[in-house]
């Protein structure tokens, strides 16, 4: 890296695994966990991804973005006798900070999302973009009249989706593309009219795979629906492609499209030369970074939710808006350069612990700061998870790398301070005129009353309580499907547990014997057939 001072800073290898530098960057992503507090500059009441107790100053969109208030007002001077990383977390402590990371200008009745851009008309989504009339999603774009669905895309009245593009009114359907009222799907493409199929192409009116006249269809489906609850469980039977990637070269893992040289990495689209990086769109010669769908960046290390233009940036969190050389900063936007060690900037330029400077005392400055770090052994490596403003069972991480809480109380660094955070607030629960015990719940939509949006429904798995909005009923209404018997979190969980792990595996062909990697790793019970046998054998 050249800091972007015109000197070069080789980058030793990361003292880490790629878990493990992953699990740090995710720590400091608290992406659905949202609460009620106020605004500490104008008291009013907001929703937030800070739980009232966390001791931050938390400003509301509206205030942040304002011009009411100044960044720069809050600089310290570097302090050479201390770490880095400590001195960091006293700045991070003092700065206001955004309550939500949206677009909230463009957002039109949509107060309940995070990291969410240019959405209407939607509630509790996350790391969504332009998506209307919508609920529970996360990891989805450009969907209307959606429901509890994860990276779908495109896709018009679908429930409970997950990798699925281009669809129309089809329910639990997995990992299909251009499909129109199929329910309990999985694999299928252009497909109509079908229910509890699997990798099939170009079908309509087919029921386990099998072909019925549409008169039979539609008998055989009332039939199957007044017998059995919908359970998404696909048959072992039929076998699976070791890897999901188009129109890409020299590509590892998992949903890679228009792509080359792309090494060890998932959810990534027309990019070039990266390595361990996660959900990125147009990304090019990056590694080790995570988190954002739009792109247009180069060179970007050991990073999480850098976005939306961009080049040189390093071991930071949250820089969106063609920003450069900017290291070791969080929260940067909008035509940013030349950041070192900052917090809640807009539009700055050689600044160091949001200190103002000349470009020469700058350039001074910098080198000596690098140095200063590299005797504290802080240089060229990320945050510590330790002063993440978030507990760990509140973010990303819980979800790809879970602990026990008295695995994180436990786990110390080598100065004896836990090296993960962890949050025992809970919110308040509903106010609401009754509860009800989920398996209480009528099956039949039409036997649900409208009072319903006046109650608690308590999980079945965890007895947490949980509402239905109307939004949401007039869509289990309209669709005749029932009412969810589990709490947003374990949907969302139970949704997550149809993507495969981010692990990579050696194994073999079931069908060829071929050598190849996959995400399935040899213990699973699935068929795992190479691209080639695969493609033989779908119908």
């Amino acid at each position: 890296g050249s800091a972007g001072l015109g000197l070069k800073y080789l980058v030793p290898p990361p003292q880490l695994c790629p878990d493990c530098r992953q699990q740090k960057r995710l720590a400091f992503r608290n992406e659905r966990f949202l609460y009620k507090r106020t605004c500490d500059a104008t008291g009013k009441n907001m929703v937030s991804i800070y739980s009232p107790d966390k001791p931050y100053t938390i400003y509301s969109q509206d205030e942040w973005w304002s011009d009411r208030w100044n960044p720069l007002d809050y600089g310290q001077d570097f302090d050479f006798s201390r770490p880095f990383f400590e001195q960091f977390d006293e700045l991070y402590h003092k700065v206001p900070i955004v309550s939500l990371i949206t677009d909230f200008t463009k957002d039109e009745n949509s107060a309940y999302t995070n990291f969410a851009w240019s959405n209407k008309n939607c509630y509790l989504i996350f790391d969504s973009d332009f998506n209307e009339d919508c609920m529970n999603l996360t990891s989805s774009t450009k969907n209307k009249n959606c429901i509890d669905c994860h990276s779908t895309h495109n896709s018009q009245i679908c429930y409970q989706a997950v990798w699925v593009e281009n669809c129309y009114k089809s329910f639990y359907i997995n990992n299909s593309k251009d499909c129109s009222e199929c329910y309990e799907c999985d694999s299928c493409v252009w497909c109509k009219n079908c229910f509890w199929c699997v990798n099939l192409r170009n079908k309509e009116y087919h029921i386990f795979n099998k072909s019925f006249s549409k008169e039979d269809y539609k008998l055989e489906i009332s039939k199957i629906l007044s017998e059995r609850k919908i359970d998404f469980n696909v048959s072992l039977d039929y076998p699976k492609k070791s890897m999901i990637s188009l129109n890409s070269e020299n590509v590892s893992w998992n949903y890679i499209y228009d792509s080359k040289n792309i090494e060890n990495s998932y959810e990534i689209y027309n990019s070039e030369n990266c390595k361990y990086c996660f959900g990125m769109h147009d990304l090019n010669n990056s590694y080790d970074v995570a988190g954002f769908w739009i792109g247009w960046l180069d060179k970007i290390y050991y990073s999480h939710v850098i976005g939306v233009w961009g080049s040189d940036i390093l071991f930071s969190n949250i820089v969106v808006g063609d920003c450069r050389n900017v290291l070791y900063s969080n929260n940067i936007y909008n035509n940013s350069s030349n950041i070192f060690w900052c917090i809640s900037l807009i539009s700055k330029e050689y600044c160091i612990l949001n200190k103002q400077y000349s470009k020469e005392e700058y350039e001074i400055l910098v080198p000596k700061i690098i140095e200063h770090m590299k005797t504290t052994w802080e240089w060229w490596e990320f945050f510590p998870s330790s002063i993440s403003p978030f507990g760990y069972n509140e973010t990303v991480a819980m979800e790809y790398y879970p602990i026990e809480r008295r695995d994180a109380i436990n786990r110390v660094s080598t100065d004896g301070k836990p090296i993960f955070n962890w949050s025992t607030y809970e919110n308040p629960l509903p106010q609401v005129s009754k509860s009800i015990p989920a398996k209480k719940l009528p099956q039949n939509i039409s036997d649900i009353p409208d009072d319903i949006l006046n109650w608690a429904i308590e999980c079945e798995k965890t007895n947490k309580p949980f509402r239905i909005v109307k939004q949401e009923l007039d869509f289990y209404r309209m669709n005749n499907l029932p009412i969810p018997t589990k709490h947003p979190d374990e949907r969302h969980s139970d949704r997550m547990k149809l993507r495969n792990p981010r692990v990579l595996h050696d194994r073999n062909c079931d069908n060829c014997g071929a050598a190849m990697k996959t995400t399935y790793s040899a213990e699973r019970k699935e068929k795992i057939y190479c691209e080639g046998c695969y493609e033989r054998v779908v119908e």
